[in-house]
């Protein structure tokens, strides 16, 4: 086990009807003017916006708001964010959504408190050495965002996407409602039951032996939401089954799944072009094409084959073939490929008409232009990830 630094500082408030006390939340920590960011507008169409202007007035919150947040979230926005608060000088932002509003609202929150633009924080250009605090009323179960240390952001120009971590964009409180996902898409809930398995499965597949424990964990998490997807799927209104994914979602990227293991989120990386270049793909289905695409590619990799056999016995339920651990290794691949087909997920580059035209020019983008080459088993330069990105079609 590696030695490792555990640190979760968000409050959450779990349970039916948080929402309502959002604004009395927002009090308790003596903040009287915010933000509040969120999406395209399904939060007034389902009545969520309504009831959470009035739990802000009810507590006395003066706020000002920004919509219009899109999937695949964008710098332009962020950046109007981070003028807005700005100029009107609020104490914090409250997102109200799923993960593509909390990574624009920690990247507003960042520009706003540094007095910059917040995407020389993705770039590298700058760190922030502040920034506005989060809250998040959180109304899908995917990113994780709401616990997480990222942050994510797409710029036009160019079609980048690209993310910075800090433990400044940690949001102060994160309220979660499970009946706020009833209204989820089948479609969308099942790329969220994507994104909550690969943020496990990224850490799993680490490059260290001996994680006895957090092995376990992992493993049970990713059981739970395999059950709970299918539950939920089948009943959108299957309270159990929409609690088990919104907590999963936040246990899969507060890094409770990656304690003492030396990972790297390869496969978000390499997704992160596609769904950059290609900004009508959800990045949860682009991640259940890569994901496969990547495994099939890695798993004979005598480093990766005892990870991969474990994964397929342990959470699969696959016989191991000690003769030929490779046949149970691909199995547990192709169980997993199954179970995304199964809630809908697409798991070939052609279900969502994208042929080989951009390969080239995802897998330079992926390698930073040449400038890194991303940690595996085996190092992925600009040739093994077009070659994944093969795998996929």
């Amino acid at each position: 086990m590696e030695a490792f630094q555990y640190y979760t500082p968000t409050k959450v408030i779990f349970g039916k009807d948080t929402h309502k006390q959002v604004g009395a939340v927002i009090r308790s920590y003596g903040f009287t003017k915010v933000l509040f960011h969120y999406g395209s507008g399904s939060i007034k169409r389902t009545g969520l916006y309504d009831q959470i202007v009035a739990s802000l007035n009810e507590a006395g919150v003066a706020f000002v708001e920004l919509g219009g947040v899109e999937p695949n979230p964008k710098i332009s926005l962020a950046r109007k964010a981070a003028k807005l608060a700005a100029e009107e000088k609020v104490d914090m932002i409250l997102a109200v959504g799923g993960g593509s509003v909390l990574d624009s609202s920690k990247a507003a929150a960042a520009g706003a408190a540094n007095g910059c633009d917040p995407w020389l924080f993705s770039i590298g250009e700058r760190k922030p050495e502040k920034s506005l605090p989060v809250g998040a009323v959180l109304t899908i179960s995917a990113a994780g965002s709401e616990m997480s240390n990222s942050c994510v952001i797409t710029n036009e120009e160019g079609w980048l996407k690209r993310g910075f971590n800090t433990d400044l964009n940690r949001p102060l409180f994160a309220v979660m409602n499970p009946e706020l996902t009833y209204t989820v898409s089948p479609y969308q809930t099942a790329c969220g039951i994507t994104d909550i398995m690969m943020h496990t499965l990224e850490r799993y597949f680490c490059f260290n032996a001996d994680n006895h424990l957090t092995d376990r964990i992992a493993e049970g998490l990713l059981k739970s939401v395999i059950e709970a997807g299918k539950a939920a799927i089948e009943n959108p209104c299957d309270y159990e089954a929409r609690a088990t994914l919104m907590w999963a979602s936040s246990m899969s990227h507060n890094n409770l799944t990656g304690n003492g293991r030396d990972y790297f989120m390869r496969c978000h990386q390499i997704e992160h072009e596609l769904s950059g270049m290609y900004d009508r793909v959800a990045h949860g289905a682009g991640l259940a094409v890569v994901f496969p695409a990547w495994a099939k590619f890695i798993y004979k990799n005598e480093r990766a084959l005892p990870h991969f056999c474990q994964y397929a016995t342990r959470v699969w339920g696959i016989d191991m073939d000690f003769d030929h651990p490779e046949r149970t290794a691909l199995q547990g691949i192709e169980a997993t490929e199954a179970y995304f087909k199964r809630i809908g997920m697409p798991v070939r580059l052609s279900e969502l008409d994208i042929d080989d035209t951009k390969f080239d020019e995802m897998a330079e983008k992926c390698t930073f232009f040449g400038k890194r080459v991303l940690r595996d088993y085996i190092p992925l330069g600009k040739e093994e990830i077009m070659e994944i990105y093969r795998l996929g079609l």
